[in-house]
């Protein structure tokens, strides 16, 4: 298992008449914190795109709404890879408020598709590589 936190304040354009996180909005901060952990493993999307010519379309997307996360917050954004990924991946989301109560949880799917077939493939061997110790 690998788990990664990032915090991200929600900004005032990011939220609704009542000043909270706009509902749409969570799957952006869910995106911010694949990317985010994957920048920590040492690999980033741009890299697996250009260099390994392997992108990630999300295939599915699971969201619960528990509480609201209001303007100015700094939200812990927890992801977490519970599985070896294959030929898809799949992240577990949760967003936290400044007094660790949970907001929001929930799941992404991802596969791994190469960039100029459009055919499904393996998970990259570099990203594998990076994961083998937490596994």
């Amino acid at each position: 298992m690998y788990q990664f936190d990032f915090k991200k304040r929600v900004r005032y354009a990011e939220t609704d008449k009542m000043g909270y996180l706009y509902y749409g909005q969570y799957p952006k901060y869910y995106e911010i914190g694949r990317v985010e952990m994957l920048r920590s493993l040492g690999m980033s999307y741009r890299e697996m795109e250009d260099e390994l010519g392997v992108m990630m379309p999300v295939t599915s997307l699971e969201i619960r709404y528990l509480r609201p996360a209001y303007y100015d917050e700094l939200i812990t954004i927890r992801t977490k890879l519970l599985k070896w990924p294959e030929m898809r991946i799949q992240f577990h989301v949760e967003l936290y408020n400044e007094a660790g109560k949970l907001l929001n949880a929930g799941k992404v799917r991802l596969a791994f598709v190469d960039v100029k077939t459009g055919k499904t493939v393996t998970a990259p061997e570099a990203l594998l590589e990076v994961l083998r110790p937490y596994f």
